[in-house]
């Protein structure tokens, strides 16, 4: 577990930007929440768009397979949504 969140911090530290922003949600178990966990907006260039994508996969991945975790995460596209 604890290699699990040190992984996660490092994809989240990644640094910002502009280009290719992509968000990292959650659901809640008690209502109908959509729940801002994470925003990745790295720039990286002209694949800017792919390097924030795939981050927001894996820490969703990494959230998603710790035990007894229920929620659901998932990424999307452009900046967080209220």
């Amino acid at each position: 577990m604890r290699l699990a969140f040190t992984a996660l911090a490092s994809v989240l530290a990644a640094g910002c930007g502009e280009g290719g922003t992509y968000t990292l949600y959650r659901n809640s178990l008690v209502s109908e929440a959509k729940i801002h966990v994470a925003t990745f907006d790295a720039s990286n260039g002209s694949a800017s768009g792919q390097y924030n994508s795939d981050n927001c996969a894996i820490a969703a991945k990494l959230f998603s397979d710790q035990p007894g975790v229920k929620t659901k995460f998932w990424c999307e596209p452009g900046a967080a949504k209220k």
